[in-house]
């Protein structure tokens, strides 16, 4: 070919790399995760050591406040300077874990009121009258009640923050997810249609082979390297059998034609000779002569088979019409009219209106209805059905007699296999019927086969497709 096929390395090589291009997005994917759940991970680790630091240090400053309103009370009563130093003390640490829990939390309006209620109550020593002390007590307890609701309030608007940031993330990883997944998808179904492209072609190749007709599509441009050897193979294999097919369309037709002058010869002398031209035959040249004649008959008919046979393997696409099926059934009984006078003829045609080649369907027709007449039980039935199924035309020709042996179906449509089983009229088969229907059914994209039914022994099976393909 004069453009240089685009290969794609071998097919294993293309199935590794389409397998690996689709975990890239996947693995895109996993790194994500991981990155996402490693955030999350410090995330509330971050917050809950806050909040263990936040409720620790709001737990001291609870008891705290309680250990300097404690020892300053007593130090109002007893005025001991081990007292006071207790209170000194207890004011010290309670004014670190206000400055501690002030430092983790934005508040600076109670932290502020604290300290400056830390700082009058550090002059407990010169604070005498009872009621004035107990007012600096109890707003101290007030900031500290008014402190412990900023915790609460700022842990709890902390914990909403870390929600909203998950539910973000979350929304953010499952659109990550349909994206990544999605090219995933894309990629392995690209990469299986560079396989199922050549894959279809192959099939479209085999196809036509099948049927013989039509020309070959050309060569994949964009496959792996095997499937293209094997197009190529293809189209070597059926140039191969196309050219056997011409030799021996030819052989047929050459030595249908070469047989047929002796054969004039031969039957013109037979003639003579029963007509007494050269004298009066005795009774036992009579008889040989008979043998020559009917040999001779036979020879003849069976160089016009093979004229006919030829002339189908010529013949070009089936012109596919709309036909009246009663009228071809009804043409092929009348000329068999006397073969089948001792016989009931069951016609059941469901389908009047047919889609198919007429010569080549009455082919079918004559073949098949011989065929019945020849090995058919005499005096029973023979049963002619047409009936469309599954958008295909269907015909059956049965018949009662000697069923067909199973290892005898295959080669029942070769060309020149006769049965075994004798004639009911005595002449002598060439084994071109059965190979006639099969070709006539096959220009139409047909088949035949041998099918089983309960109304006969022998049934053969025609199937015509009624849609184009």
């Amino acid at each position: 070919m004069s453009e240089r096929l685009v290969q794609l390395g071998s097919l294993r090589q293309l199935t590794l790399g389409s397998f690996l291009l689709a975990l890239i997005p996947l693995i895109a994917l996993l790194w994500q995760s991981q990155s996402d759940l490693a955030k999350v991970g410090k995330m509330t680790t971050l917050e809950t050591r806050f909040v263990v630091d936040v409720v620790s240090d709001m737990q001291r400053l609870d008891n705290a406040v309680v250990d300097v309103e404690r020892s300053v009370r007593q130090f109002a009563v007893l005025r001991n300077e081990q007292v006071a130093s207790l209170s000194d003390n207890a004011i010290e640490q309670f004014a670190v874990a206000a400055d501690n829990l002030c430092q983790a939390l934005s508040i600076p309006t109670t932290c502020s009121r604290l300290s400056e209620q830390l700082s009058q109550l550090a002059e407990y020593r010169t604070i005498e009258d009872q009621l004035l002390l107990n007012a600096y007590l109890a707003s101290v307890g007030d900031s500290v009640e008014l402190l412990r609701d900023d915790v609460e309030a700022t842990i709890n608007e902390r914990v909403k923050l870390q929600q909203d940031d998950l539910n973000a993330m979350q929304a953010k990883q499952a659109w990550s997810t349909a994206m990544l997944v999605s090219v995933s998808l894309l990629l392995i179904l690209l990469g299986s249609q560079l396989i199922v492209n050549p894959v279809n072609n192959l099939k479209k190749i085999i196809r036509i082979m099948a049927r013989s007709d039509g020309q070959l599509p050309p060569l994949s441009r964009q496959a792996p390297r095997e499937l293209i050897d094997v197009e190529k193979d293809l189209h070597w294999l059926y140039d191969r059998l196309q050219q056997l097919e011409h030799i021996r369309t030819a052989l047929l037709r050459h030595a249908a034609h070469e047989l047929k002058t002796p054969l004039a010869s031969i039957k013109e002398g037979c003639s003579l000779l029963s007509e007494n031209v050269v004298g009066e035959l005795n009774k036992g040249q009579r008889e040989v002569l008979s043998l020559l004649t009917a040999s001779t008959q036979r020879l003849n008919t069976l160089v016009e088979k093979l004229l006919d046979y030829n002339l189908l393997l010529q013949q070009a696409q089936p012109k596919m019409v709309v036909s009246d099926a009663n009228k071809l059934v009804s043409a092929c009984l009348e000329d068999y009219a006397l073969a089948i006078q001792d016989r009931e003829v069951d016609v059941n045609i469901t389908s009047p209106e047919v889609k198919i080649d007429e010569e080549l369907f009455r082919r079918v027709l004559d073949n098949l209805v011989s065929n019945a007449v020849a090995h058919g039980a005499v005096g029973r039935p023979i049963n002619i059905h047409l009936y469309n199924e599954n958008d295909n035309l269907v015909l059956d020709v049965a018949n009662r007699g000697k069923r067909i042996a199973p290892e005898s179906v295959h080669t029942l449509f070769e060309p020149f296999i006769r049965g075994t089983e004798p004639r009911n009229d005595n002449v002598i088969g060439t084994g071109l019927g059965l190979s006639i229907v099969a070709d006539c059914a096959r220009l139409m994209h047909g088949d035949v086969r041998v099918v089983d039914v309960d109304y006969a022994d022998v049934c053969f099976r025609v199937t015509i497709p009624q849609q184009e393909k």
